[in-house]
């Protein structure tokens, strides 16, 4: 039997080598992550995979579906794990290197309940995590990794008999052949696939190519975990910048961008254009309105205030309704309310029925994205963009707080927006009309702009995000006179300035 795992241990030490480290931090609102090696060792990792195979088997389940992203420790992370699981008595179907939808696609495919995918994502090279569920296609949210957290950081483990290891071979070409069924492109196009050396590089070429895109210009698509160029993140600005740059040079029509494990996708368009994945949301939206009548929409409190108005979904008596942001809390909003589709900022897009599993997946998005063009001849992706209303919408802002003071941080500010509209006031001129607290504190103005500040959900960060409806010079002054002076000193410096 483990021990019960510590907090307090100093690396290249005997007890550092004998005994589990698990930083409690690293249990997150929906998945869970921390930098190796510091805050999580090896045995920590096998302490965790004992911790998530005892509270399957509370669950009444006992199979699982395990892989792993291409980061240099993400093998003996999952091999750590899957020695947990083992000992809890699970069936391990091991799928080998995957991404993130790859894992969840393997649960419909093996019809596996449960999965725990290794993988840090986006954040930079030196942390990992996992992202578990245990019923198809939701991950696990609070509740879950509340319990999870208890089971392990009490050392309440249950060992069992019965622990199986099967390795599962073909599931990374069974995933590409379903996803690529989902789009078949008969117009020429030439896209870029921007894969940031993340684990998407082994798939999304590949993928698009099978989709029926006649030009397929693969950039940064070699595996190399130490991120050479930029970190694989498609809501980051060098990520985007970059993106930007290729069409440009290659004449590209768009231009596709995938995270470390592939659940997420960024657009650029035929001119260069960087556009968020929540007006692409609101383009895709629109252009399923009339296929869908009466469709529900999920969008995440990190997304543009277009779609509360919007006259196309409107006239299709379409409902959109405002989420926690976050892929856990999106799927399961998304499955609860029966929705055609949810979207998040982020670049977490949720596509059910016909189009998808429900399940984030960057290349079900890509799908659709190019379905969308197939079904609008003569239209290029920056013409459906200027079909949108105007709104001035900053990137996702981060600055450094620590994972244990960020939600105090964020309830002061929810208060003081709270007290500021209880008592009629307005921000840079303009009355404060509703204040959202479903996920930190979305601040909307009589004008339709907005701001939000939020605690991130698996970094040491606060999530800022302002829109304006006026022009770009005034989205800056939101943040720089409003939000900005708000926070004051109670964060630490700002990963970029807008």
């Amino acid at each position: 039997m483990l021990p019960k795992p510590r907090a307090d241990l100093v690396p290249n030490t005997a007890a550092y080598e004998n005994e589990p480290l698990v930083k409690a931090t690293g249990f997150r609102e929906y998945d869970a992550r921390w930098l190796f090696g510091s805050e999580i060792n090896l045995l920590g990792v096998q302490a965790l995979g004992l911790g998530l195979g005892t509270y399957i088997q509370e669950l009444g389940q006992s199979k699982i579906v395990v892989g792993h992203d291409f980061r240099g420790y993400s093998l003996s992370i999952k091999q750590a794990l899957t020695l947990g699981l083992l000992a809890a008595g699970c069936e391990v179907r091991d799928i080998g290197l995957a991404l993130s939808p790859t894992a969840y696609f393997a649960q419909f495919d093996l019809d596996i309940p449960c999965v725990a995918m290794v993988t840090a994502s986006h954040n930079e090279n030196g942390w990992t995590g996992v992202k578990m569920g245990a019923q198809k296609p939701l991950t696990f949210g609070p509740d879950e990794m509340g319990r999870l957290k208890e089971i392990v950081l009490s050392g309440a483990f249950v060992e069992r008999e019965g622990g199986k290891l099967i390795r599962v071979e073909g599931e990374a070409e069974r995933y590409i052949a379903d996803v690529s069924r989902r789009a078949n492109i008969t117009r020429p196009l030439k896209v870029i696939a921007a894969c940031g050396n993340g684990t998407a590089g082994a798939f999304a070429v590949e993928g698009l190519r099978r989709m029926g895109v006649s030009d397929v210009i693969g950039m940064d698509t070699e595996l190399d975990y130490t991120f050479p160029k930029y970190n694989p993140n498609p809501e980051d600005a060098v990520m985007l910048h970059a993106m930007a740059d290729a069409v440009r040079a290659q004449g590209a029509d768009l231009a596709f961008g995938f995270d470390g494990d592939g659940d997420r996708c960024g657009v650029v368009d035929d001119e260069g254009e960087e556009i968020f994945a929540d007006k692409i949301g609101l383009m895709l939206a629109r252009d399923l309105a009339p296929l869908h009548p009466g469709a529900t929409f999920v969008v995440d409190v990190k997304s543009t205030g277009l779609y509360a108005a919007d006259p196309v979904l409107a006239a299709y008596g379409c409902k959109v309704v405002y989420w926690k942001t976050g892929h856990s809390h999106m799927k399961r909003k998304s499955a609860e309310l029966g929705a055609l589709a949810g979207f998040e900022k982020s670049g977490h897009f949720f596509l059910n029925g016909e189009l998808g599993y429900g399940y984030d997946c960057g290349l079900t998005a890509a799908a659709a994205i190019l379905a969308m063009l197939d079904r609008n001849p003569g239209k290029k992706l920056s013409d459906l963009r200027k079909a949108l209303p105007t709104a001035y919408t900053s990137l996702t802002m981060s600055p450094h707080c620590g994972d244990e003071v960020k939600y105090g941080v964020v309830a002061e500010v929810v208060k003081e927006y709270q007290d500021l509209f209880a008592a009629g006031g307005s921000i840079l001129g303009r009355k404060i009309t509703e204040v959202i607290t479903v996920n930190g504190v979305r601040v909307h103005l009589e004008d339709g702009s907005w701001v939000l500040v939020r605690a991130s959900s698996n970094k040491p960060e606060i999530v800022v995000v302002v829109e304006s409806t006026r022009s770009d010079a005034d989205m800056r002054a939101l943040f720089r006179d409003e939000v900005k002076p708000r926070l004051g000193d109670r964060v630490g410096k700002y990963n970029q300035e807008i």
